[in-house]
């Protein structure tokens, strides 16, 4: 997994910091797999959780105010130790 992120970091590096990000996750309709990555962010992040339309996979849209990019890149992480989730 190392290196996995490099990339997308030195892209969000060249960004002023804070500011508002947006994380997209597509995960298996799975309540406990929801919750994993719904309990990385604060309760004032701004969710949006809408199912698939057969409803076998759920889409996550999740804006929060982060302070710098290795803080996005923490959640990257952390999403990505989730069986089944798609990172956007």
């Amino acid at each position: 997994m190392e290196g996995q992120f490099d990339k997308l970091r030195e892209q969000l590096e060249q960004q002023s910091w804070p500011r508002l990000y947006l994380f997209k996750f597509i995960a298996p309709s799975d309540n406990h797999k929801i919750a994993l990555i719904t309990e990385m962010f604060n309760e004032v992040s701004d969710i949006n959780i809408r199912p698939s339309s057969k409803g076998k996979y759920t889409s996550l849209s999740i804006k929060e105010v982060m302070t710098s990019a290795d803080k996005v890149i923490e959640i990257y992480e952390e999403a990505a130790k989730i069986k089944g989730v798609i990172i956007l």
